[in-house]
């Protein structure tokens, strides 16, 4: 692996990062969430059509679905920035990140120009319908039925953890097609528009006390037998190819980059009872977590660097996932005893530090080493397809 940039490359970065000092209000820091505050919802979709505007959404995209024909560097580089300057996400990772990317290896073409101009273009934001009550880790035992009926089918079911369903416009749902075919070879995958008659979607408010997730139910929900995608009863197929793109998502390791640099930035500051840099356990612990960000930053770039030759990085992908959630705990727990009694308080308060981010990310990490794919599952993913070691 090459570890620079060509001058090309290199222009792109800096190409983003004016946009973002152009298009992000001045003195802009952020925000832990913007769905929480639908308020902020307008500016966030104003943000991403700008975006889109410049076929910037989507780069690695072929240019007939609103891209720019680049590679997977250059689309993590722009997902690096983006989230360096916690820029408005508007469901980048789901839309963007995910389904787009899912939808270019198993759609038709007929589908792909159909769904992927609007991602790209900013003007569709999508969610996901994979985990339920009952099949979370073990999500082939999912128990939502999609039925044919004519040239349409009915979903009955309901889906759980749905982040960001109460913003998206669609849905990429796994529904069981034939009940009566081993777990893993009778589901599908299709897509579904969040505003069809049956769908209901209600709130569950997390422990940071943020509505980032959803349970939606499904009450004979029709939907165009067009918009199933992959094959019919191959959904599995799908969904084994979402997984290992979200768990190469560079975002998070940015995010914690940032908070690790505003976190020296804080350390360096005079506050009551001295200045936490003069301390050398405070220098130790916020150099180990600085190695220990870029060390997370060169494995998303790996994938990147996989998935730009055409090769699927699946371990790789779970070995940065492992690493990724690991790193947020270590964060989120420096933060908080670094800052003592500041780093308790909620982002309301007036008296809170780095707008009571340290708080929020270390309510959340707990999470890490569970969305997506626990950390268990990933280390048997890296032990089987990584290691070549017999499945236990």
């Amino acid at each position: 692996m090459d570890f620079t940039f060509p001058a090309a490359t290199r222009q792109w970065r800096n190409d983003l990062r004016e946009f973002l000092r152009t298009e992000l209000p001045p003195g802009f820091s952020g925000s832990d969430d913007f769905f929480d505050d639908i308020e902020q919802v307008p500016f966030a979709k104003e943000f991403m059509r700008k975006l889109g505007a410049r076929r910037w959404l989507a780069p690695a995209w072929p240019e007939q679905y609103g891209g720019m024909g680049k590679t997977m560097l250059e689309q993590m580089i722009l997902n690096e920035e983006l989230a360096w300057h916690r820029a408005p996400s508007g469901g980048r990772l789901f839309t963007l990140g995910i389904t787009g990317p899912t939808m270019l290896i198993h759609a038709t073409e007929e589908q792909k120009a159909r769904w992927l101009p609007s991602m790209a273009s900013g003007d569709d934001w999508y969610c996901q319908g994979f985990s339920e009550p009952g099949a979370g880790s073990d999500l082939a035992s999912m128990q939502t039925r999609a039925v044919r009926d004519g040239d349409d089918y009915l979903i009955t079911g309901q889906k759980i953890w749905s982040s960001n369903a109460h913003v998206a416009d669609k849905m990429m749902l796994l529904a069981r097609t034939d009940p009566d075919a081993p777990k893993h070879k009778g589901i599908s995958a299709f897509v579904v528009d969040m505003d069809t008659p049956g769908i209901t979607v209600g709130a569950i408010d997390n422990i940071a006390y943020r509505h980032d997730f959803n349970e939606v139910f499904f009450e004979d929900v029709r939907v165009p037998a067009a918009n199933l995608f992959g094959g019919e009863n191959r959904g599995w197929y799908v969904a084994a190819t979402t997984l290992d793109f979200e768990r190469s998502n560079i975002a998070a390791i940015s995010g914690a980059r940032r908070t690790v640099y505003d976190l020296v930035c804080w350390a360096k500051q005079q506050h009551p009872g001295g200045r936490p840099w003069d301390r050398a356990e405070v220098r130790h612990k916020l150099s180990e977590l600085v190695v220990e960000a870029e060390v997370g930053r060169l494995l998303a770039y790996r994938t990147a660097w996989l998935q730009a030759k055409g090769a699927v990085p699946n371990y790789e992908a779970s070995i940065g996932k492992v690493w990724m959630a690991q790193l947020g705990i270590k964060v989120a727990n420096a933060g908080i005893n670094l800052m003592g009694g500041y780093g308790q308080l909620q982002p309301s308060s007036p008296w809170a530090q780095l707008h009571g981010r340290v708080l929020t990310s270390y309510l959340l990490a707990a999470s890490g080493p569970i969305a997506g794919g626990t950390a268990e599952v990933q280390r048997n993913i890296i032990a089987t397809r990584g290691l070549g070691l017999p499945r236990g």
